[in-house]
């Protein structure tokens, strides 16, 4: 029997063009698929402190609290706050030198007796101790002398002017000449009173010298302002001069105190004579001392170029002491008013960026990273991130900042 041979080849063709039909429509059926697959969303059964969605991820992640872990987050507006511009360095206490007092005895003379000890408080005035002074000795005996001259020259006038009054009478000479004589005594005694009055005698203790005749050697020294004693070298028997240190005693108005701080040259410029200064020592933590600068010094120390600036710090209590070390700030410029967080609020995180945590609802926070500036009792100047009014963690933000770090749970 003869194939025809030409129904052969045309059944060849027609499976092939099957067979190449179902590849194709294989292939595409494959790529459908492929493409169904990628357009299907995630799978988002992950933890939700994990989650950032499409809308937030600009933002930064996101972190969605249950109802109970609401309870360690405070959540407050941003608000303002007023930073005050200053420039913080290290300085030292030290005495009012323009109210601390050396007290040296006027004449020279050796310590009788002293009154007060290392510490007391004195008044102006107050008796500090006195000397047996030999100028005072010989000031009482020439008062002693005049007022004997005045009592003599006194009588001699009054019996001049009885006899000249009588028949017997004097003449007019010898009665001109009394007169002068008893003028005479009477400028010498108050000279002589003037004298012992230098010394620090009262006119009543002059007048019992007077009275009595005789000669009191005591000088006694009292304190020239009120304060308190800072230095005390009087030892009974010492002979003590004018100017001849150390002086006897010292009396210092404690009230005020210097605080001597020493800034670098290059900030020099913009200190000035009136500027706010507060002063904080260890020996009182959380204490201000409050004050002004009184003086900059005009020379810059040659070794390290630094400028010594001199502020005076009221201590009512007396409770500084010199030679504390002390930390201050003196305030250069007006305090400006700026966007600010508190400090609890604020995060830096490892790589050293800061962040908080914002929320819309009290319930979902996302973190932002922000730029923050100055730093002042708690708050944190936000210079870029946040704007006032809006809601953020600022109490809790660690947590926060923590739940990231949180595995997942199962």
């Amino acid at each position: 029997m003869i194939k025809d041979s030409t129904g052969q080849d045309s059944l060849r063709l027609s499976k092939k063009a099957t067979v190449t039909v179902v590849t194709v429509a294989t292939i595409i059926g494959a790529a459908i698929l492929l493409l169904s697959v990628r357009g299907q969303p995630k799978n988002t059964s992950a933890p939700r402190q994990n989650t950032a969605t499409a809308d937030s991820a600009q933002s930064g992640p996101v972190v969605e609290l249950s109802p109970s872990q609401l309870d360690s987050i405070k959540v407050e507006p941003v608000g303002t706050y007023l930073f005050p511009i200053e420039k913080e360095a290290v300085g030292s206490i030290d005495f009012d030198e323009n109210f601390s007092v050396q007290v040296f005895p006027p004449y020279p003379g050796k310590i009788l007796h002293t009154f007060v000890e290392l510490g007391d408080e004195v008044h102006r005035g107050q008796p500090l101790y006195s000397i047996d002074s030999p100028d005072l000795i010989q000031a009482e005996s020439a008062l002693i002398g005049a007022a004997a001259t005045y009592e003599l020259t006194t009588k001699a006038l009054a019996r001049a002017r009885e006899l000249y009054t009588t028949s017997v009478g004097v003449p007019q000479k010898e009665l001109e000449q009394a007169i002068s004589d008893q003028q005479t005594a009477e400028g010498a005694l108050k000279a002589a009173r003037d004298a012992v009055r230098v010394f620090g005698k009262s006119e009543a203790e002059i007048d019992r010298i007077v009275a009595t005749r005789k000669i009191d050697p005591a000088l006694v020294v009292p304190s020239p302002i009120a304060g308190h004693i800072t230095s005390r070298n009087a030892q009974l028997g010492l002979l003590v001069e004018p100017g001849n240190a150390p002086a006897p005693y010292t009396v210092a108005d404690l009230s005020i105190k210097w605080m001597l701080a020493n800034v670098p040259e290059s900030e020099s410029p913009i200190f000035h004579v009136g500027q706010p200064v507060e002063v904080k020592v260890m020996a009182y933590p959380g204490r201000v001392f409050r004050g002004r600068v009184s003086k900059i010094y005009a020379a810059v120390d040659a070794n390290t170029h630094r400028v010594t600036i001199r502020s005076e710090i009221a201590d009512p209590k007396n409770e500084l002491r010199p030679a504390m070390l002390a930390n201050f700030a003196i305030r250069v410029r007006d305090p400006i008013k700026a966007t600010a967080l508190p400090a609890a609020g604020v995060v830096r995180e490892a790589d050293g960026t800061m962040t908080v945590w914002v929320t819309t609802d009290r319930h979902r926070f996302v973190q932002k990273v922000v730029k923050t500036g100055l730093r002042r009792d708690g708050w944190v100047q936000i210079l870029e991130g946040l704007q006032p009014g809006e809601l953020v963690a600022t109490d809790g933000a660690v947590f926060l900042s923590n739940m990231l770090e949180a595995p997942p749970s199962d």
